[in-house]
């Protein structure tokens, strides 16, 4: 069994080949360029890993590994000219460097050839992969939808959000250790507990994303603290407070929100723990990693096959930056 770390250097080896013809240059080198910006890769490792919990890897779950990863870039792309960022992980993004119109393409592109690799698959069921590839698609663009969707409302019950990040979050990571399941011949009993652990998972990363935002160590978090709320973005936590505060603590909180008023950071963070919702989140956290693990136990190998995908659970949610 490998290592979180040590498939990610076997991936990374592999995936540094070139996945774009030389020509136009105008379109391929933006993809190539935001493909060398790195990242995690944490999805394509997932599928490996899933794989790996049924056997040895196989030449296909290689294939499919590229084919996650292309696609989540893709979808960053797209994201990114969506949000109007200027950065990605510290350095411009494709709209900003080439322009939306040549970002679109190449994102669109990458996309295509995302499917060139899943058409590489010699020995896998290729069209429960197709299927299943397919559906997660759809699902995390509906995710985004319901994302910028949320923007323009008010308010947003925190079931809705919860569905929101199960789609544009969740889905993949649970879809990528089911794709790798797959291929490695498992049954659909276990198929269906690996996904649930890649599901619960997704949420409590989350979570812990919006938690760390507001309540992080800057030191360790790497960034300012209350970017969420600077930018009145809909985190768990606002949506949280908004349920349980009491008519003045909602003025309060609503008055905050689109105002940029010096002190609004302190000033929320203050209501967020009034309400009681850093604790809150502390709890839901916990709630669904014990609902990964407990999926990931039912799963019928040896114990000792699950060991790197709890180590990498644990890492994914109980980081401090």
């Amino acid at each position: 069994m490998h290592s979180f770390e040590e498939l990610s250097k076997q991936f990374a080896g592999r995936f540094e080949s070139r996945h774009f013809p030389a020509d136009p240059e105008s379109l391929y080198e933006p993809a190539g360029y935001f493909l060398s910006i790195g990242g995690k890769r944490i999805r394509p490792i997932l599928c490996l890993m899933g794989n790996e919990l049924f056997g040895e890897i196989g030449s296909d779950a290689w294939q499919v590994a590229s084919a996650i990863e292309l696609f989540h870039n893709f979808t960053l792309i797209h994201d990114d000219i969506m949000d109007k960022a200027p950065l990605r992980r510290g350095v411009p993004t494709v709209h900003e460097k080439y322009g939306s119109a040549t970002a679109l393409l190449s994102g669109d592109v990458m996309l295509v050839v995302a499917y060139e690799y899943l058409n590489k698959i010699e020995e896998g069921p290729i069209h429960e992969i197709l299927q299943l590839f397919n559906r997660t698609a759809r699902q995390v663009c509906e995710g985004q939808q319901l994302d910028m969707d949320f923007e323009k409302k008010q308010q947003v019950d925190l079931s809705e959000y919860l569905h929101m990040i199960e789609l544009k979050t969740s889905v993949l990571l649970a879809a990528s250790l089911q794709m790798g399941a797959l291929l490695g011949g498992a049954g659909k009993g276990n198929q269906e507990h690996i996904f649930e652990f890649g599901k619960h998972l997704g949420l409590a990363f989350q979570i812990q994303d919006d938690y760390l935002d507001a309540f992080g160590d800057p030191a360790k978090f790497g960034k300012q603290l209350g970017g969420d709320i600077v930018a009145d973005k809909k985190t768990f936590l606002l949506i949280k407070a908004m349920e349980t505060a009491t008519p003045a603590q909602l003025d309060e909180i609503q008055a905050l929100l689109g105002s940029r008023f010096p002190g609004k950071v302190p000033q929320m963070l203050n209501l967020f723990r009034q309400c009681g919702v850093d604790e809150w989140a502390k709890e839901l956290k916990e709630e669904y990693i014990g609902t990964a693990f407990r999926h990931l136990e039912e799963i019928a190998v040896l114990s000792a096959r699950k060991e790197p995908l709890k180590q990498l659970a644990g890492f994914l949610v109980q980081r401090e930056y």
